[in-house]
């Protein structure tokens, strides 16, 4: 039988997601994304003190799963993208705090998912990457990442597809903590042992009224990902991108 993509625990009133692929590099697949859709139900249901997301193995998320893209179509793969910039919005938009701890390779759409998070805690050694826009021209999280690290850096990041190291990510903002190892990570309760969350309509009404442009940001965000994402030949530019990376790593001997 195969693992539960997502494995979910309660300590108290901490919620642990780990996402559970680390032969995959913890990629976010259509189960794995079903999986954090329906244990952010439990946690809207519980309201818990905090979500922290990590992943098993050496690396929290190598991004958007890649593999078997033979099967796919271009209207599959628009369905895909959409539901994971949905969820990065809910991720966003939680009325819990959430916090994710980083370690390994942090890519892509997984890159996106530490950014959705209040809290982005990079294990030494982390190293992030948005590949998405100049690999294959999908542009997902662009906002997320301008508001952590400002307008001018995430543009530059995500034109060239760089590799951010976790004491640049820490300098510039993307993330707000560095630990050693992911066992460093002990989420504080709330201060009177107690979640300190208000009701779902209350905690909406409060973001409205800081940010009363969420709900266009929102849908702006997701109009910029299916624009990019419709384009024609969406299968073909990701097919092309594996074997570009396949390349490299046989032209460098690395994995």
């Amino acid at each position: 039988m195969n693992a539960s993509p997502l494995l979910q625990r309660w300590e108290g009133e901490v919620c642990h997601l780990t996402l559970n692929r680390p032969e995959q590099g913890n990629a976010l697949s259509r189960e794995l994304v079903d999986a954090l859709d329906v244990a952010l139900d439990a946690c809207a249901a519980r309201m818990p003190a905090r979500v922290v997301i990590d992943g098993a193995g050496r690396h929290f998320c190598t991004g958007f799963d890649l593999s078997g893209l033979e099967a796919e179509t271009d209207d599959s793969l628009l369905m895909r993208f959409t539901r994971i910039e949905l969820l990065l919005q809910r991720v966003a938009r939680a009325p819990f705090p959430t916090m994710a701890v980083a370690q390994g390779r942090v890519m892509g759409a997984g890159a996106d998912l530490f950014t959705a998070c209040a809290q982005r805690i990079a294990v030494a050694g982390a190293s992030f990457a948005f590949p998405g826009a100049r690999g294959f021209g999908l542009v997902l999280g662009s906002r997320r990442l301008a508001a952590c690290v400002g307008a001018q850096r995430a543009r530059s990041w995500i034109e060239s597809a760089c590799v951010i190291s976790d004491t640049e990510a820490i300098a510039a903002g993307l993330a707000t903590a560095r630990v050693e190892a992911v066992q460093a990570v002990l989420p504080e309760p709330a201060a009177n042992g107690t979640s300190s969350l208000l009701d779902d309509f209350t905690a909406h009404a409060i973001e409205d009224a800081i940010d009363g442009n969420a709900d266009v940001d929102d849908a702006r965000d997701l109009a910029a990902l299916v624009r990019s994402a419709a384009r024609v030949g969406l299968q073909q530019r990701l097919t092309a991108y594996v074997q570009r990376q396949a390349q490299a790593r046989r032209s460098t001997g690395t994995r």
